[in-house]
């Protein structure tokens, strides 16, 4: 009886800490749309199972990954390293260390690379690896989680603060609660000033510039949604969905400056996810739990390619468990799409489609 007791304690107090341990989410009510799962356009395939690895043993996490003029590889590590390879995937040489987490990479035109980093803001780091701290607030309102950036012809450096609210360490809070703590930025590198272009965003992630100028896409990861967002003509300084419901969680999103973008999905929708977006409570509950019984992505590589009016031109998926995945970021580089992952031990390289 005394064995039974002690259970029931136990038991006892680890529904009270489920119920009401404080938390410091406030968990948002909101609807998800049906996913309608991979028919049509995003059929199952398995176009990525021969994805060359680069860079294995080197790190972990090179959520983005850039090649400059040179055709020499960039991947930036969770430790802060940013490692430079040659053209090859081979050689690596420590390019810079951050001292934070950076994530998405760009390089301006002036051979400089522009770094979105998730603890440290805007930076720039010169061909011969000079840091330079370019911003870390907008409006007066500090960054929280730097996150993708791309740049257009004028020099204007276009970015998301995924949250503001919550930093890349509680990356899961954020789309939990699922409040638009999102923005879209501008840097102007003449001015030396940020500006915001689009607030409350879910999770602003992945951008990029259209090859023509005219507009910026954003992507909303905990909405399954893509922004467009107009910076030249008629419709300037406004913005509409290109693409809802998407069958996976989008996080980067490039310009291939042919009429292509790139959108990678780390994850396939989860179920539970969507089940649990009327049940603010639960969710609270949820974060109650050790991170490893949370829902995670599951393993299954998945990347589209998009044209501006957001038709799908390419679907590369690979279900394999063992796939090379969670797939952050796709960027195009003559002939090859270099594939970066937040979690992946090194990133993946396979040739463009035709």
């Amino acid at each position: 009886m005394k064995f039974l007791k002690r259970i029931g304690i136990v038991v006892g107090l680890l529904l009270l800490y489920l119920f009401f341990w404080p938390v410091d989410i406030d968990p948002a009510v909101w609807e998800p749309p049906v996913d309608e799962g991979l028919i049509g356009d995003y059929s199952p395939n398995s176009h990525l199972s021969n994805v060359e690895l680069l860079g294995v043993g080197d790190g972990i996490g090179p959520e983005d990954i850039d090649v400059d003029s040179e055709g020499r590889i960039y991947a930036p590590y969770e430790d802060g390293r940013i490692l430079r390879y040659d053209s090859n995937g081979k050689n690596s040489e420590l390019f810079v260390n951050t001292g934070g987490r950076p994530l998405g990479m760009e390089f301006d035109a002036n051979g400089n690379l522009i770094v979105c980093d998730g603890l440290k803001g805007l930076l720039s780091v010169s061909p011969e690896g000079q840091l330079t701290t370019l911003a870390t607030e907008a409006n007066g309102v500090p960054f929280g989680f730097t996150d993708d950036v791309d740049i257009a012809i004028d020099g204007i450096i276009y970015f998301s603060d995924a949250s503001y609210r919550w930093a890349i360490k509680d990356y899961r809070s954020d789309i939990i609660e699922h409040i638009p703590y999102g923005r879209l930025l501008a840097y102007n590198p003449n001015t030396k000033e940020s500006t915001v272009i689009l607030n409350d965003l879910y999770f602003a992630n992945g951008v990029a510039v259209s090859p023509d100028q005219s507009f910026v896409l954003i992507n909303e990861t905990s909405e399954y949604r893509i922004q467009k967002v107009w910076i030249s003509g008629e419709k300037t300084g406004t913005s509409e969905i290109l693409m809802d419901n998407l069958p996976g969680i989008p996080d980067g999103i490039s310009s291939n400056g042919k009429g292509i973008f790139w959108v990678a999905f780390p994850s396939k929708r989860k179920e539970i996810i969507d089940n649990l977006a009327g049940k603010p409570f639960v969710r609270k509950m949820v974060m109650r739990l050790p991170e490893s019984m949370q829902p995670a992505p599951d393993r299954f590589g998945f990347i589209i390619g998009i044209d501006g009016e957001g038709n799908v031109i390419h679907n590369l998926q690979d279900p394999n468990p063992e796939s090379f995945s969670p797939i952050t970021s796709v960027e195009e580089h003559e002939g090859y799409l270099y594939l970066g992952s937040l979690t992946f031990e090194g990133f993946g390289r396979i040739k463009t489609p035709d």
